[in-house]
Parts: C-alpha cells; sequence; structure tokens
C-alpha cells in the first residue's frame, strides 16, 4: 500500500520560513516524479513545484520561484519543500504527490496523494 505522508506544516509570520517533509513508502521511490501542490480556502488544487525522478529536473509555478526549492533524497523515500520569504498568500493545504512519468503540473498524471498538512502564513 503507498503512503505518502506530510509534515512540516504550522503557523509562521510573514517572511519566516518552512520546510515540509514527504515520507513515502509502498512505492519505489525513485522511479516516480514528485510534485507539491497547495489548495487554499475556497480555490482550486494548483501545482506548486515539482521535481523528477532523480531529482535532476524541477519546475516552479511563478508565484514561489525563488523562494521556494524542491529536493528529494532517494535514500529517504523524501521529498522536501523549503519555502522561504512566505506571504499571507501561500496559506493553503499543502499536498505532496507521485507521478509515473507524465508532466509536472498535470494534476491527473499523479497517481498517489498524501494528505495534507496546513500552513499559515500571518501578515
Amino acid at each position: 500500500q503507498v503512503q505518502l505522508v506530510e509534515s512540516g506544516g504550522g503557523l509562521v509570520q510573514a517572511g519566516g520560513s518552512l520546510r515540509l517533509s514527504c515520507a513515502a513508502s509502498g512505492l519505489t521511490f525513485g522511479n516516480y516524479g514528485m510534485g507539491w501542490f497547495r489548495q487554499a480556502p475556497g480555490k482550486e488544487r494548483e501545482f506548486v513545484t515539482g521535481i523528477s525522478a532523480r531529482g535532476g529536473i524541477t519546475n516552479y509555478a511563478d508565484s514561489v520561484k525563488g523562494r521556494f526549492t524542491i529536493s528529494r533524497d532517494n535514500a529517504k523515500n523524501t521529498v522536501y519543500l523549503q519555502m522561504n520569504s512566505l506571504k499571507h498568500e501561500d496559506t493553503a493545504v499543502y499536498y505532496c504527490a507521485a507521478r509515473y512519468g507524465g508532466s509536472f503540473r498535470d494534476t491527473g498524471g499523479y497517481s498517489y496523494w498524501g494528505q495534507g498538512t496546513q500552513v499559515t502564513v500571518s501578515s
């Protein structure tokens, strides 16, 4: 059974930082591209960033480029999201997801999803 478990969310002041982690189990992690998505209240789930299976290729939404960094450790079956210079509009539930091939930004291409972790940025 595949499980993706996010952690590291919380409450932070604007301008602060958080580091999210997503631990994967039940799949051959190094074969899967990984993505982070987020969903704010009343809004659709949106792409934040993605990383290829071996970590050599990354992709970012314009809204987070230069502030967020995705990375992965295939030995630990974990993907990370370092979030710096957080803004109030970054407030959302953050989800990690795993895909086997396909496009970074295609939500439908992700086979497995975590339960999400809440990030709240106070202004």
